[in-house]
């Protein structure tokens, strides 16, 4: 007797949030759980390194910002090297430095924000140039239904950009400037402003990875 298969229904979707802030960065919700912790802060005082600080907003088809989401950053430290052992270059780790973000936007303003230095040139793959400095970005809000993968790169890093093997990839040429975050200088501060647009003109790159 040849029993019949029998297949299991897909278990139902959900995009994140409303809750992002109480489960994951509770202190930014005003609960006294993990208080020390500061995700958005990747650096100590002994990491290497331009120190910098990254700023900016989600913003969604209509240019409103969006005040329930969660941005979490992977970033090679600023001799080019990731904290990971799929990284075997022969160059310094750097124990100060975490190489991992995560923030949350600010209730108010819609405003995330993290702590970290300007990172290294890392190769490119299979014997590409090497790639400009640049962080990678990961973006998840309610109404997302698949986390967003994005990548800031530095205005200021023309030349490295311009040979870039990523950006050199994205066509027209003009889509390439949704991923270049400007440079200022506020109170003694490096700030790199990078506004993550979700929807319309100009909408920020996302990759398929």
């Amino acid at each position: 007797m040849v029993q019949a298969l029998t297949y299991l229904k897909e278990t139902a979707s959900q995009t994140a949030g409303p809750f992002l802030h109480i489960g994951l960065l509770p202190s930014a919700a005003g609960l006294n759980l993990r208080t020390q912790e500061k995700p958005n802060v990747l650096v100590s005082g002994a990491t290497a390194g331009e120190r910098i600080r990254i700023e900016g907003r989600v913003i969604d088809g209509a240019g409103a910002p969006l005040r329930d989401a969660m941005v979490e950053i992977w970033q090679a430290n600023a001799h080019g090297r990731h904290n990971h052992p799929a990284d075997r270059q022969d160059k310094p780790l750097d124990a100060g430095f975490r190489g991992f973000g995560r923030a949350v936007t600010d209730f108010e303003s819609g405003l995330f924000w993290f702590e970290t230095v300007k990172p290294g040139r890392v190769p490119g793959r299979h014997g590409q140039k090497p790639m400009a400095p640049h962080v990678s970005l990961w973006i998840v809000a309610r109404g997302i239904n698949i986390g967003l993968h994005t990548r800031m790169y530095f205005a200021d890093e023309s030349a490295a950009n311009a040979e870039d093997p990523v950006l050199r990839l994205i066509e027209p040429a003009e889509r390439r400037q949704t991923l270049m975050a400007a440079r200022e200088e506020r109170g003694g501060e490096v700030v790199y402003r990078f506004d993550v647009r979700l929807q319309g003109d100009p909408e920020t790159v996302f990759f398929d990875v």
